[in-house]
């Protein structure tokens, strides 16, 4: 399943970047919404090869992810490539400059099911994927937004 949105923002697409990839940062948001997170790479920088084990709740029950970047374009693209007991994640997120003060972020997550019961979780979140499409949009924009507005402050 294939989540997939666009958000403009009136930050420059190498400020952008630099807060996409500001891991620290991303961590931080990850605790505030109740995951817990923990870095396995022990690298300083980002770039590729960082990797995070990631645990929270979804659906009433606890998920273990593991979650690497495998493809690090400064001031373009992140792609990091995940894994849990029941689903494998990539998640790509692109960065392109519209002009010198604002940029678009591409955020796509695609979610396989490594079994029939996952598969069996994809099919039946398919019934309410418009909802699911719209929550994630707005997920991302409030995201995007707070990163503008953490710029400017």
């Amino acid at each position: 399943m294939k989540f997939s949105t666009r958000q403009d923002t009136d930050l420059a697409a190498e400020v952008l970047f630099r807060a996409m990839s500001d891991f620290p940062r991303l961590e931080r948001v990850l605790l505030r919404r109740g995951a817990a997170v923990r870095r396995i790479d022990g690298k300083p920088q980002p770039g590729l090869g960082n990797a995070w084990q990631i645990t929270f709740d979804w659906r009433g029950k606890q998920r273990d992810l593991t979650l690497e970047v495998v493809r690090f374009t400064p001031g373009e693209q992140m792609v990091f490539s995940g894994q849990s007991d029941q689903f494998n994640v990539e998640i790509q997120t692109t960065v392109v400059a519209l002009t010198r003060a604002k940029s678009r972020l591409i955020f796509e997550v695609d979610v396989q099911p490594r079994g029939m019961k996952a598969r069996l979780m994809l099919q039946t979140a398919k019934l309410g994927k418009t909802q699911l499409d719209r929550k994630f949009a707005q997920r991302i924009g409030e995201f995007v937004d707070r990163l503008a507005a953490e710029q400017f402050t």
